[in-house]
């Protein structure tokens, strides 16, 4: 659960108004993506990949401020899209496609196509250039089993979808999903994120959340908590 209100004002006086405005939310800076969302947040709700895009758009948002040159109308709606072919498998077989010592590369594979025909679809159906849907229809299928990256664009789609997993979401998810404690589902993620990453900004960003989450486990910081 976020934590949109405080439960305190120790300061006790209020200081809303010396802060500014926000600037606009990502949804509304790209109006295409409210609408994808819309048909695409059904073949999502799998196993929280729902909210693991939801993370991820905002990571590849973040990434794409550091590549002018990467086309945001292509890495937005591929990172909006890449998971939707997992309402395609069995969900009782999803996780056994990516659990660790298990794994199963045709269902990896069989989401990454079946997304991409989805995908094809929706963007279709909102009027995209067909040149821009082969693009993003192109990153989607290969977005898991293609390791080496075929274009900037493609680069910051494997590289957000990777970092989600070290973020707080990331770690209980995966946590949840394989019955891990948080040192072993973070020694799990480390382990598959650090040194997989295509974009020197990327491996920034992971370098923080690796921090962040180590100093979450130390023990002086859980006694703080009373654990």
């Amino acid at each position: 659960m976020t934590k949109l209100e405080p439960a305190a004002n120790h300061y006790g006086r209020d200081v809303s108004n010396r802060i500014g405005s926000a600037g606009p939310a990502l949804f509304e800076q790209y109006p295409l993506l409210d609408k994808l969302w819309e048909g695409a947040k059904q073949l999502l709700a799998v196993r929280s990949n729902d909210a693991h895009t939801l993370y991820s758009v905002s990571l590849a948002q973040q990434l794409l401020g550091h590549h002018p040159q990467a086309d945001a109308n292509i890495v937005l709606p591929a990172m909006l899209l890449h998971d939707i072919g997992w309402s395609a498998v069995d969900p009782a077989l999803v996780l056994g496609a990516i659990a660790p010592g298990a794994g199963n590369a045709e269902l990896v594979l069989q989401h990454e196509k079946e997304g991409a025909k989805l995908a094809r679809r929706l963007l279709a159906g909102q009027g995209v250039a067909s040149a821009d849907i082969e693009r993003i229809v192109f990153i989607i299928d290969g977005h898991d089993s293609r390791k080496e990256s075929t274009s900037i664009e493609d680069s910051l789609v494997k590289d957000a979808d990777k970092l989600w997993r070290l973020t707080g979401h990331g770690l209980d998810t995966i946590m949840d999903w394989f019955g891990l404690t948080r040192s072993q589902a973070f020694t799990l993620v480390e382990s598959r994120v650090a040194g997989h990453l295509f974009t020197e900004q990327a491996r920034s960003m992971a370098s923080g959340f690796i921090a962040v989450e180590r100093a979450n486990m130390l023990p002086q910081r859980l006694l703080l908590d009373g654990r």
